[in-house]
């Protein structure tokens, strides 16, 4: 799979390059997180939260609205699923990382999207990106056996568990608060999730 930077003009249409906060103390409060050998997801980590950054990115950022800053830790290679929100999300690579994006204007009316309209991008150690709120993305992948760390950052209350069932077109792929699904048939994905994505499940090392 064809790997772009994040200062590729491909990446544009994701999302863009964060480059008027200073990350560095985040980045290496990152580097003190757990690099498991599948894939981790905490959605709030206090001690990440305390960082002054904190109140910087919610100012500047998404406009004093609480925000929330976890990780996404670990190894992976395969794309399994894509989610959108209903907001930008920041992603601060504490060491490189691969994303692959896609567009949520083509997913489909009912809720399916080829794989093969996605595209993989590297983002460098130290590189913090917005990931636009239309832009379909799911877990980082590695760049190195090494695995990968990665903030995660978005509006507080994000992907924690949701109060009510949800049913019915777009509502049916909410898995979680501020969080729509589309699942891989080969992701691995709990039962009753939406199964949407047709084609290959996407391999950054093929």
């Amino acid at each position: 799979m064809q790997i772009y930077e994040v200062t590729d003009a491909r990446f544009r249409k994701y999302g863009k390059v964060i480059r008027n906060i200073d990350f560095s103390a985040l980045t290496e409060a990152m580097k003190k997180t757990p690099v498991p050998s599948d894939v981790v997801y905490e959605p709030s980590i206090a001690e990440l939260e305390a960082l002054p950054v904190a109140k910087e990115i919610e100012k500047v950022f998404y406009g004093e609205l609480p925000i929330q800053i976890g990780y996404c830790n670990g190894h992976n290679v395969l794309l399994n699923a894509v989610e959108y929100h209903r907001s930008s999300e920041i992603n601060l690579a504490a060491t490189d990382a691969v994303l692959i994006l896609g567009s949520e204007a083509d997913v489909t009316d009912d809720f399916t999207y080829e794989t093969s309209k996605m595209e993989a991008f590297r983002i460098p150690a130290g590189t913090a990106v917005e990931v636009y709120a239309t832009t379909l993305h799911y877990a980082p992948c590695h760049v190195d056996d090494a695995g990968f760390q990665v903030a995660v950052i978005l509006p507080k209350g994000t992907n924690y568990p949701l109060d009510e069932a949800h049913a019915g077109g777009e509502d049916a792929l909410l898995t979680a608060k501020n969080k729509w699904l589309i699942g891989h048939a080969e992701g691995g994905l709990p039962e009753g999730s939406h199964i949407g994505l047709i084609g290959k499940n996407l391999n950054v090392r093929e």
